[in-house]
């Protein structure tokens, strides 16, 4: 049964509470025997933010898409403004009010703003599109934004990712939307962007406008809903007013357990020095790059989007040119090969796993033994035996969701697929973690096995013969870096900082320093 507190729907307050403008009853889907969506209803109010949270596969994806028209339920009702509302198909839900920004943004990179706006709306005569009226809509839903990027002929190509998204939202506001629905909508944003979004975000509430928010930010959501609806192998679960709920009741509820510690953070013991940079400096970036990295901690490097954080660690895993500077690896010194960095004991998690990290076409075992196929065979044979051997361990060490060692890693979960990354650094037993955006896109009980790993491989087990790693690791979200890392240090314009015990700073100083600014008291 869920688990219903809201204390918002007392009736002493119901006079008090704005119309509801979406309503959703009922509402299931199944795809052969799989349940997506079980009896599931949900409401959100004119002026209002409902967070709708829950992990990969709990069926926020599968609600949204019975809400926008994409499929149809096989039961349910809903209502708009009190009346019945059942889209055909994604259009029919666009022209009833109901816009939908997917993490994926879909518009065309080709187009200009002002065409991306009224895609498919376009005001016509007689078949001839009216420009003159094209630009005015476009210019008025524009203007909300107070963004110099954001002009009719701007090529959407050319834009940030944050000008794109914001050229969605405007999209929706061109028709007149009644019901937005953001979905992931900061993933990647730079904080800078985040904090334009939540403004528009506000206005758009002032506004009457209903928002449906997806995230897998808790924080976030803390901040900027109104209330949290909670799914779970596609049914409700709970619901509460956010001013109400802690972010860890919210995750016990989303995972079906008390998380007890989301930032776990063992009695750590820093050892030798493993990785030193000094100067370094590669093509374009970094600029300028020192620091030292000992056994048996977490160093986290935070910044802005392309401050060169992703660079450093490309440079030292071989795969950027170094143009000057000092790096030594162990008893290793110099710039190396990726093959050698590997064999020098460091391994590199990148931030792009669907591009870089995996190969999405070979098997869960060939993704985890990939880096290191020597003793699967004699003379020189891999056998597929010995290699499902070895996964097998990870799998379940890991609780690494699939079918077997064969299944193709291109068909997993976002979070499954990163463990899977992670489990390959575990079997070449490295000694270097070099870890960019380790949680990017997964959702919450994924992140806290992620972090649990962390934590278990910069600690070690002496007990157990396992030795502490060094960590190296680069995240834009600030809260993961605090709660995760032993010392933090920024990066700003290609430039990394010094390093600074987490205990010692806080988020606001980590920003300004992230932005080129010095924090007054």
């Amino acid at each position: 049964m869920a688990e219903r507190i809201d204390s918002h729907q007392s009736a002493g307050h119901e006079a008090d509470q704005p119309a509801v403008r979406l309503q959703m009853e009922g509402v299931s889907k199944r795809f052969g025997a799989t349940i997506a969506l079980e009896d599931v209803g949900i409401q959100v109010a004119a002026g209002e933010v409902l967070a709708l949270v829950g992990e990969n596969g709990a069926g926020k994806s599968t609600l949204m898409k019975v809400l926008s028209g994409a499929i149809k339920p096989d039961a349910g009702r809903m209502w708009l403004d009190g009346a019945p509302y059942r889209p055909a198909h994604p259009l029919e839900a666009r022209r009833a009010g109901v816009a939908m920004i997917y993490q994926e943004l879909s518009l065309t990179p080709h187009l200009n703003v002002q065409e991306n706006i009224m895609l498919g709306m376009e005001p016509a005569s007689l078949g001839v599109v009216r420009w003159k009226e094209v630009r005015r809509r476009a210019i008025e839903a524009i203007k909300e934004f107070d963004n110099p990027e954001l002009t009719p002929d701007a090529r959407v190509s050319k834009l940030s990712v944050g000008s794109q998204q914001l050229v969605e939202i405007a999209r929706a506001l061109a028709i007149g939307c009644r019901v937005l629905v953001l979905d992931e909508p900061t993933s990647s944003l730079t904080q800078r962007d985040v904090e334009r979004l939540f403004e528009i975000i506000g206005r758009l509430k002032q506004q009457g406008k209903a928002i449906i928010y997806i995230s897998h930010f808790i924080e976030e959501v803390k901040r900027i809903a109104d209330r949290v609806t909670v799914l779970r192998d596609g049914r409700v679960v709970g619901s509460s007013d956010v001013a109400t709920i802690s972010p860890d009741r919210i995750v016990a509820m989303m995972v079906g357990r008390q998380v007890e510690e989301l930032y776990p953070h063992s009695n750590r013991q820093a050892g030798e020095v493993v990785l030193e940079i000094e100067d370094l400096a590669g093509l374009k970036n970094p600029r300028s790059a020192s620091l030292k990295l000992r056994r048996g901690e977490v160093l986290g490097i935070a910044g802005l989007v392309g401050a060169g954080r992703t660079e450093l660690l490309r440079s030292l895993f071989g795969l950027e040119p170094v143009r000057k500077g000092r790096i030594r690896l162990g008893l290793y010194s110099g710039p190396a090969s990726p093959a050698r960095r590997w064999m020098q004991g460091a391994g590199l998690l990148s931030e792009d796993r669907k591009e870089e990290g995996l190969a999405l076409s070979l098997s869960v075992a060939d993704n985890v033994t990939l880096s290191k196929l020597k003793g699967f065979g004699p003379l020189g044979l891999v056998l597929p035996s010995r290699q499902d051997k070895a996964t097998r361990r990870w799998l379940h060490e890991l609780d690494i969701r699939c079918r077997g060692p064969r299944q193709p890693v291109g068909s997993l979960s976002g979070g499954n697929q990163q463990k899977v990354a992670l489990a390959r650094l575990l079997q070449h037993d490295v000694d270097v973690f070099l870890l960019d955006e380790p949680t990017r896109g997964i959702d919450v009980a994924a992140k806290a096995l992620v972090y649990k790993l962390i934590d278990a491989v910069a600690t070690g087990s002496p007990t157990e013969g396992r030795q502490p790693k060094a960590i190296l690791m680069v995240s834009s979200y600030l809260p993961e870096l605090m709660g995760v890392c032993d010392r933090v240090a920024v990066m700003c314009r290609g430039i990394l900082g010094p390093t600074h015990k987490v205990s010692e700073v806080n988020e606001h100083e980590l920003m300004f320093e992230a932005t080129g600014r010095e924090a007054t008291a």
